[in-house]
């Protein structure tokens, strides 16, 4: 159980920060910008869901995502580097992956194929959506990075989820412009 009495503490003002597992790294640290990713991608989440309202289903969808990816902070915050610990670390697990994927494919179903790639805005979730989209992918970039430093690990459910959770954050953002038939079609050279 997580209990917070005091938010700062000062250690941190030298530019580290601690991870679950103890050791500190520098705040510019890679796996810190990971996370740090990784919890932009949910607080924009966060904002979509004030839009979601009218579409409950996606709501609940959204909110177990938001829990999600705070379990995909807690893994990346703790390395697993071989050191015992005295607990054992929250880590993404497939079951996880696998209710994503469920999810793409249950909001998917009812899309029309894509004739065109589309260029994010319509309504307001779905914008906020393609933003949180966009951070997501940035966190997966910075987490494949991290899987192949030296000395680093990142386990394959984690990515796994990442990658997924970019196409899920897709499919919702089409699915919250009214089943993709407000999606805004990218003409190419329309402008030339």
């Amino acid at each position: 159980m997580v209990k917070l009495n005091k938010i700062y503490t000062r250690t941190g003002d030298d530019g580290t920060t601690a991870l679950v597992s103890g050791p500190r790294r520098l705040k510019h640290d890679l796996r810190v910008d990971a996370y740090g990713s990784v919890d932009e991608t949910n607080s924009c989440i966060g904002v979509a869901r004030l839009y979601s309202g009218e579409l409950p289903d996606l709501d609940a969808m959204l909110m177990r995502i938001q829990n999600d990816l705070f379990d995909l902070g807690a893994d990346l915050a703790t390395p697993d580097n071989g050191e015992i610990l005295s607990y054992q670390p929250l880590r993404i697990i497939d079951g996880q992956v696998d209710r994503l994927e469920a999810e793409i494919d249950r909001l998917n179903a009812d899309l029309d194929p894509l004739t065109s790639f589309i260029l994010p805005g319509g309504s307001s979730l779905a914008a906020h959506l393609h933003l949180a989209r966009t951070i997501s992918r940035r966190a997966e970039r910075l987490m494949v990075e991290l899987a192949h430093g030296a000395h680093e690990t990142v386990a394959p459910p984690a990515l796994k989820y990442v990658n997924r959770l970019s196409d899920f954050l897709f499919v919702a953002a089409r699915f919250a412009n009214d089943g993709g038939r407000a999606d805004i079609l990218w003409v190419p050279g329309k402008n030339r």
